[in-house]
């Protein structure tokens, strides 16, 4: 920076010159107290300083101690291109000895500032810096305020940002620095020319219409695209769904579970596998021995029946029970003879559905002068679910949907094992077979035409169990419409059942890792209608090794009924089974979108519909 110091003539030699040539600098120092600013003029180029001339009646020679000064200042207008400046100067009248102060600015240039060897920094930040001038105490550095610039040690003083009047000449600083930009023909601060500035008092063009974005400005500078129509649409959808059906939670006791979660942790481990500690709750005991007796009722039903042959005593009840066995219909005529209400009622079911827990859950009335086809997905390994809900009052099924008797069904081959066949037509269950299904909605009910029934189908079947994995959903249902031409057949409703937690009760080995595993099996389901898969769970006292279930929530959620018209045989249309059954397809995933985040969170993929 260029400083514009004052100078002090060469000593005489004789000490009072040098106490004069003191008392003549402090005087200087004074004159900074009484600063009168004066525009001096406008150049389009660069500053120029120029001495204002000495006032009328005063001396050129006057004395060193003279106390009357005069302070011209010159004021910068910051700029990134300064084209004009408006420069004012200050000079300090007297003998070559008294000292000066001096600002410039020039073009390109900051404003500097020297006093008597102190330096300034200039502050660009004020646009146009108008101030009263700062007190200088005399016996102190300098802390008078030039363009915004302060002395190094003292606070800034607060310059005032209002382009007026300087009170001590009456100058309006306003006009002059129109008048400047004028010569420059240019706008301040930007490339304009003065003439295209608007006239004053001239009516204001309207501002042209923003155009219409393709993104979305937020508060943090980020931008995002607008939803495209197929965005739109699927929210659309999605509302859709959460209208038509309601929020559902499971209703489990929290204290139980925790208590299960806890006992896992707990839990004397030995070889890999964790044992059940020897302090558990009676009731729990009870569960597991409800869901055992079901679990090996085949296995102890067949050995029952064998003891009893081995005794020639029992062997003229054995003949006579084989006979019956072999001719009746009970499983098919759909008059739903030997089911027991109170054995459907019975506490030890209410033991089997606690155990994992199982709750079903209702979302839409079923009119009870309706007659309806329940299609149960998935199948998992044995259909605890299914069993819970459809063929026991365990999970109050009577309750949700008053007025209608539902009746789960099963393999027809299931009704030719000795005892157990007695067993399940008590639970009322019935034989899956065309002509059963259509048997039990068309007899009996309300009317004596079926109203009132309904018949549960896991529609999946045997193929549907072989896909079963936890964290999966894999239906079996791509090319199975044959339920929808019974519905169509006799006017019954379709209503979609969605079971959340069946494929995890069970490990089974996986058909992509063991591919000759899993073609033998596909060899007996295609031999013997029938398929084994390789399974494991838990057992009665520990909880990695055994047949038994996992104890893992289940859920079934019962969906929105399909309404079917019924026709004739001859009427049956491809085209209309086929738009019903993308329509059970669809409320199938309906239900999967609404209900997967509160019943499936822990899932490994989405639900897939296989043919």
């Amino acid at each position: 920076m260029a400083d514009a110091s004052g100078s002090l003539p060469p000593p005489s030699g004789s000490s009072s010159k040098k106490k004069s040539g003191k008392k003549n600098k402090k005087n200087s120092l004074k004159a900074a107290r009484c600063e009168i600013p004066v525009l001096k003029g406008v150049d389009g180029n660069a500053a120029r300083h120029d001495p204002a001339p000495a006032p009328a009646g005063q001396a050129s020679g006057t004395s060193a101690d003279k106390k009357e000064k005069r302070l011209h200042t010159k004021t910068s207008i910051p700029d990134p291109k300064p084209l004009t400046s408006v420069v004012s100067t200050a000079t300090a009248t007297g003998s070559t000895s008294s000292g000066s102060l001096q600002t410039t600015a020039s073009e390109g240039k900051p404003a500097k500032m020297s006093n008597t060897g102190n330096r300034g920094m200039t502050d660009e930040s004020a646009d146009f810096p108008i101030s009263e001038p700062a007190t200088t105490n005399p016996a102190s550095p300098s802390s008078t305020q030039v363009d915004g610039v302060l002395g190094t040690d003292t606070p800034r003083t607060e310059v005032s940002q209002k382009a007026g009047t300087a009170p001590s000449t009456g100058i309006d600083y306003a006009d002059a620095l129109k008048d400047g930009l004028k010569e420059s023909g240019r706008k301040e601060g930007t490339e304009e020319n003065v003439e295209d500035l608007p006239v004053e008092g001239a009516p204001e063009e309207p501002a042209e219409k923003p155009t219409k974005m393709a993104t979305l400005q937020f508060h943090d500078n980020t931008t995002r695209e607008r939803p495209s129509n197929a965005d739109r649409d699927a929210k659309r959808e999605k509302q859709a769904i959460w209208d038509e059906y309601p929020s559902l939670y499971f209703e489990g006791d929290d204290n139980e579970l925790a208590q299960l979660e806890r006992d896992r942790a707990n839990a004397y481990q030995a070889a890999g596998i964790r044992f059940a500690p020897f302090n558990i709750p009676f009731q729990r005991r009870l569960q597991t021995l409800a869901v055992l007796l079901h679990s090996l009722s085949i296995a102890t039903t067949v050995s029952f029946f064998f003891f009893l042959c081995a005794i020639p005593l029992f062997w003229p009840l054995v003949i006579p029970y084989l006979l019956h066995m072999l001719l009746s219909k009970a499983a098919t005529d759909g008059k739903l003879r030997f089911r027991s209400e109170r054995f459907r009622h019975s506490r030890i079911w209410h033991f089997f559905a606690d155990y994992f827990p199982a709750k079903l859950h209702k979302t839409h009335d079923l009119p009870a002068d309706r007659k309806y086809i329940f299609g149960y997905h998935p199948h998992g390994i044995i259909s605890h679910g299914a069993f819970a809900a459809f063929a026991t009052e365990a999970l109050g099924f009577s309750e949700k949907f008053p007025g209608i008797t539902n009746s789960l069904l099963t393999l027809d081959n299931n009704f030719r094992i000795p005892i157990y066949r007695d067993y399940i037509l008590s639970m009322g269950l019935r034989s899956v077979s065309k002509e059963s299904i259509t048997n039990i909605l068309s007899r009996g009910g309300r009317d004596g035409h079926g109203a009132g029934r309904a018949v549960t189908i896991v529609i999946g079947g045997a193929r549907e169990s072989l896909e079963a994995q936890p964290g999966t959903l894999h239906l079996v249902l791509g090319e199975r419409k044959g339920f929808v031409k019974v519905a169509m057949r006799t006017g019954a409703d379709i209503v979609p059942v969605l079971a959340f937690g069946e494929n995890d009760l069970y490990d089974q080995v996986c058909p992509k890792t063991h591919p000759s595993l899993h073609k033998l099996q596909m060899f007996v389901l295609r031999t013997l209608k029938f398929t084994l898969p390789f399974l494991h769970g838990r057992g009665i006292f520990n909880y990695d090794v055994g047949l038994m279930p996992y104890r893992r929530p289940l859920n079934i959620v019962v969906g929105k009924p399909i309404r079917v018209t019924k026709r004739a045989e001859s009427d049956l249309e491809t085209s209309e089974i086929d738009s019903l059954h993308a329509l059970y397809v669809k409320e199938l995933e309906k239900m999967w979108e609404r209900y997967k985040e509160g019943f499936a969170p822990e899932r490994s993929e989405e639900m897939q519909i296989l043919k």
